[in-house]
């Protein structure tokens, strides 16, 4: 199982965000803090307090002294240092992990929430392995056309450390999961029927475990006043109430990460609206089986009686659930 704990970049965030509050508690500029530690550059001071580098213990420690941090806050933050330098402990506990999955893991492990819209797929933690690979070799041949350097994994690599991350929905300590999915998804543009009938039957097997939440958006339900979500996003909120609210934006080939509090309350507000105009939870999975079966049906015969072995049981589970989560 991956780790509960949270990923040393995590770490780093959360040491930045409190170096920072300490300096501007001493009532000290940057330019004066390198100045009396002796740093050559000011860049090493912004990339510790926006957690873009690894910590070295001495340099924090002689910006605690600097700061005038007691006893207490010493040992906190020295304790965070040492997590969040320790990058190859935190992946030996993965089973496989790819450059490309490795960001969306760290930002997974240590979580209490996640949030996620996305307009035409299914997010990773949902996707089975055959919709995975469709959604990796399709996006890495775009990229190869448009002159992206080569990746250093095959597609059985990144599929694996997909399978590798969702893992975290059905451990006892998993975060709470809410997704809001439209149904270009699985239309006919996402893949084969066979592959989204899949995809459509462990989405209905993933809503009914107590810790996720899945929504569908119907294409003609007005969102807000009429709003339209230019891109997917995810919202990640941590166990530890200080590690600061994670905002991560999809924008096709780049994705961009922010905790700053006024774009983070924006998507709040969208991811609101966006769950207020979808299907109940308990109307989303009687949808999600009703478009697994016409896909069955529409598979023909030998699809539909072995769709119809299945449904008794189906609806056994499904008749259980009489509110929403």
């Amino acid at each position: 199982m991956p780790p509960a704990g949270p990923s040393p970049l995590m770490r780093r965030r959360r040491l930045g965000v409190e170096l920072r509050k300490l300096r501007e508690a001493a009532n000290l500029t940057g330019d004066q803090v390198i100045t009396r530690v002796g740093w050559a550059s000011a860049s090493k001071l912004s990339r510790l307090e926006n957690g873009r580098s690894r910590p070295d213990p001495e340099d924090v420690s002689a910006l605690l002294d600097l700061y005038g941090a007691d006893e207490a806050q010493r040992d906190e933050l020295l304790g965070i240092t040492d997590e969040a330098g320790d990058m190859r402990g935190w992946l030996r506990k993965y089973p496989v992990m790819t450059r490309q999955q490795r960001g969306f893991a760290e930002l997974e492990a240590g979580c209490a929430e996640i949030l996620e819209y996305h307009p035409v797929l299914v997010p990773g933690l949902l996707q089975t392995p055959r919709y995975a690979r469709l959604r990796i070799v399709s996006a890495h041949r775009v990229e190869s056309c448009g002159g992206e350097p080569e990746h250093g994994e095959t597609p059985d690599d990144e599929v694996a450390a997909r399978v590798a991350r969702q893992s975290l929905l059905s451990r006892e300590d998993g975060p709470r999961y809410t997704a809001v999915l439209e149904d270009a998804a699985w239309s006919r543009r996402a893949g084969p029927p066979d592959v989204l009938r899949e995809q459509l039957a462990q989405l209905c097997e993933l809503a009914e475990l107590p810790n996720v939440t899945l929504h569908v958006l119907p294409a003609d339900a007005p969102v807000g006043d009429w709003y339209l979500p230019p891109t997917a996003f995810s919202i990640y909120r941590f166990a530890d109430p200080l590690d600061p609210e994670t905002l991560a934006i999809e924008g096709g080939f780049t994705n961009v990460m922010s905790s700053e509090v006024n774009t983070l309350n924006a998507y709040k507000v969208t991811f609101e609206w966006l769950r207020s105009a979808a299907l109940s939870a308990t109307d989303t999975l009687s949808w999600l089986y009703e478009a697994a079966g016409r896909l069955t049906e529409a598979a023909g015969p030998s699809a539909a009686a072995r769709g119809a072995a299945k449904a008794p049981a189906q609806r056994r589970r499904h008749s259980g659930r009489l509110t929403d989560r």
